[in-house]
């Protein structure tokens, strides 16, 4: 078998004959996305590295409150989904998914983003929404690929400079944060597609003051003409 389901209300283990199948290359043990059932299993065990063929884990709406280090050393992982758990920290060894495309941990219990995220340079979709983060690194500008990053319903007051180096940005989500102001140079994530009422790029729920959110609809150039009219003052 290449791809692996296991369902059950009382999940509470991987099966230990799962880390037999080391041809595997899926595995699966997420509730459906429309049922509201929330699997037990609260560890996920350290055997997962015996599946070095995994290109996709999916544990959401489990219980879990920490991630082994041996998840570093499936190398082939693309795409990882941890949202729905009670996790506040993942392993450095995370760095070394230098595949992984896809990552997903929104509604756990981060209150920054997590230091081995921004080594994973493949990143393309990162979606940390719904945690308590306050913080971004600096490091975010190490995410060059990155497409779409998803940071709604967390406790930002600020976002760095270097969140404007991210220049392959298609979509960025801010909503419900505590944002006052947007970096300066906020305006050069051109690739920001605003389409319809700037759904892309999303601000609502925030105070903002500077940029106002009347500038703030208009766009990237609008962001842009703001601030270069505040350095002309």
């Amino acid at each position: 078998k290449k791809k692996l389901k296991i369902s059950g209300r009382e999940l509470l283990s991987v099966p230990i004959q799962v880390f037999g199948l080391d041809q595997l290359q899926v595995l699966e043990m997420s509730p459906e996305q429309e049922s509201c059932l929330r699997y037990r299993m609260e560890l996920l065990p350290q055997e997962i590295g015996h599946l070095r063929n995994l290109t996709c884990l999916y544990v959401d709406s489990n219980n879990l409150k920490k991630i082994p280090t041996e998840i570093g050393t499936l190398s082939h992982l693309e795409r990882l989904t941890l949202s729905n758990n009670s996790l506040s920290s993942l392993p450095a060894e995370m760095g070394a998914l230098q595949r992984l495309h896809s990552l997903h941990f929104a509604n756990n219990n981060f209150t920054e983003l997590p230091a081995p995220l921004c080594q994973l340079k493949s990143l393309t979709f990162l979606d940390v929404s719904d945690n308590k983060i306050d913080t971004i690194p600096s490091s975010i500008r190490h995410l060059e690929k990155l497409e779409t990053l998803l940071l709604l319903f967390n406790s930002l007051e600020s976002l760095p400079e270097d969140t404007c180096l991210l220049r392959n940005l298609h979509t960025l989500w801010l909503g419900n944060n505590h944002l006052w102001s947007l970096p300066a140079a906020f305006g050069e994530l051109v690739n920001l597609d605003w389409g319809c009422n700037y759904c892309s790029c999303n601000f609502e729920g925030n105070p903002l003051e500077s940029p106002p959110p009347e500038v703030c609809s208009r766009g990237p150039e609008g962001i842009r003409d703001y601030f270069s009219s505040l350095r002309r003052i």
